[in-house]
């Protein structure tokens, strides 16, 4: 009964038609395209706008800055012990180009580490100013005075950043603003006196601070630009001031990246096999998708000219309790003029609209190119992978304008290449080997510039994981 029930060996069903499995070797397979893994919506490479670059750089004029050297600083340590690195301390403004390395070491070692509890008051308003901190961990806030002397929250301080350097030049000088620790810290102080120390018995180095009190008594506008002089809202027939408007005499030049790859391709397979898809075409189809993901990719973390890494200084906050809340979105929305798009990890997104949803706030969404994407005040909030996530579950979110004529950000390019495939795109043949594999040479050439600093902002260490 139960060899009845289960046909098998010796008791096969006879059949009174023909079979699916026989049909199929006279039957034409419809077949799909070579699909891949890992193509995403590249929005980046599609809302910058993309400038053609005949001579392979692009040089990025702008007018004389009188604000150099205010970079971040590195810290190393020993078990508990932290010490700032020596040579990192020429980003200071105030030895901004000094390459003095035994003295800097002198200066890196003079350093006294404190560690301050959260809430603790690193440097307070009205008190003497005769210190310069380096913040190695943590974050801070700095905190000036509002009209009805409630404290207001002028910056926020975290790994790398550093204040109080311009305020050792001076004598009897006041902190105008407190610091309040806002997490646990270290902090690296170097008193004023024994700056003064070093300074008397290092001739090079007093001629370099004199040097820089020099430029702070330039005319500066607000963005540390040498100033224009003007004239408004006088009578009669003053004499007028005269001008003129000064150059950087070494402006940035962005040469041209490139990404490439070799594809091989047998003679015999794009003979025989070519129907009814082109071999080759669906080989250099897969091959610009990964070379146009990877393009992305250098855009954004290059270190040379990758958005993330060429970010003016002044233009990277930090959020106010971790996670991103709108209170940050507006702060940085706020540092410029016309921002068009918003780039962020869908992960960070997410942790956005968390946010949103815990305060009892909607992110509203636009239309760009037929597909409905998140905003935060109008502005598109754009998913992008490519923006890492660091092993202690943070993130960035990067604001930009764009244009060439509105100062912004803009992706350089090079078309009209030999044997192009796609704009931007050439793919070279360039022999068959003695086992009759065709190679072909696939390149795509790209950077991007950033025209003035406040066209680029970045909202970093969100904490995406809360």
């Amino acid at each position: 009964m139960a060899n009845a029930e289960k046909p098998g060996i010796g008791n096969e069903v006879e059949r009174s038609s023909l079979g699916t499995l026989g049909a199929r070797k006279l039957a034409t397979t419809t077949k799909s395209h070579p699909q891949m893994q890992g193509i995403t919506p590249r929005w980046l490479l599609r809302a910058l706008p993309w400038v053609e670059v005949k001579g392979g750089t692009y040089r990025v004029n702008r007018r004389l800055s009188y604000a150099v050297g205010d970079g971040r600083l590195s810290f190393g340590n020993i078990g508990a012990k932290v010490q700032v690195i020596p040579q990192e301390l020429s980003e200071l403004p105030l030895l901004h180009g000094f390459s003095d390395d035994a003295l800097l070491e002198t200066l890196a070692s003079r350093f006294v580490q404190r560690e301050y509890k959260p809430g603790a008051l690193i440097a307070e308003r009205g008190k003497p100013a005769e210190s310069i901190f380096l913040i190695a961990h943590g974050r801070a806030q700095k905190l000036g005075v509002g009209k009805y002397g409630d404290d207001t929250i002028l910056d926020t301080l975290a790994d790398g950043d550093h204040f109080g350097d311009q305020a050792v030049v001076e004598s009897n000088d006041l902190w105008t603003y407190s610091v309040r620790t806002v997490t646990p810290c270290i902090v690296l102080e170097l008193p004023q006196r024994v700056f003064e120390e070093l300074i008397a018995r290092s001739p090079a180095l007093h001629a370099h601070v004199e040097s820089f009190k020099e430029r702070l008594k330039k005319p500066q506008d607000k963005m540390g630009q040498a100033a224009i002089a003007l004239s408004a809202g006088h009578k009669g027939e003053p004499t007028l001031p005269g001008t003129f408007v000064d150059y950087e005499t070494a402006p940035r030049e962005y040469e041209l990246s490139v990404a490439q790859t070799v594809l091989r391709l047998h003679t015999r397979v794009s003979d025989l096999f070519n129907d009814p898809m082109n071999q080759l075409e669906e080989q250099l189809h897969l091959t610009v998708q990964a070379l146009r993901e990877r393009q992305e990719y250098e855009l954004i973390n290059n270190r040379d000219f990758g958005l993330l890494h060429n970010a003016d200084l002044k233009q990277r906050l930090h959020t106010r309790s971790g996670p991103p809340t709108p209170d940050d979105m507006d702060e940085i929305l706020s540092r410029r003029r016309k921002s068009q798009f918003f780039l962020a990890h869908p992960r960070t997104i997410a942790a956005f609209h968390r946010e949103c949803n815990r305060r009892g706030v909607h992110a509203t969404s636009v239309e760009i190119s037929g597909t409905r994407v998140s905003a935060w005040r109008g502005v598109p909030l754009l998913p992008c992978d490519k923006i890492p996530i660091n092993p202690d579950d943070t993130s960035s979110i990067l604001v930009m304008r764009t244009g060439q004529d509105h100062q912004g950000v803009i992706g350089l390019h090079r078309t009209g290449l030999p044997e192009e495939i796609e704009p931007g795109v050439s793919a070279r043949k360039m022999d068959t080997d003695e086992k009759a594999i065709s190679s072909y040479l696939v390149s795509t050439y790209f950077s991007a510039a950033v025209l003035v600093p406040d066209a680029l902002g970045i909202l970093e260490n969100v904490q995406i994981g809360r």
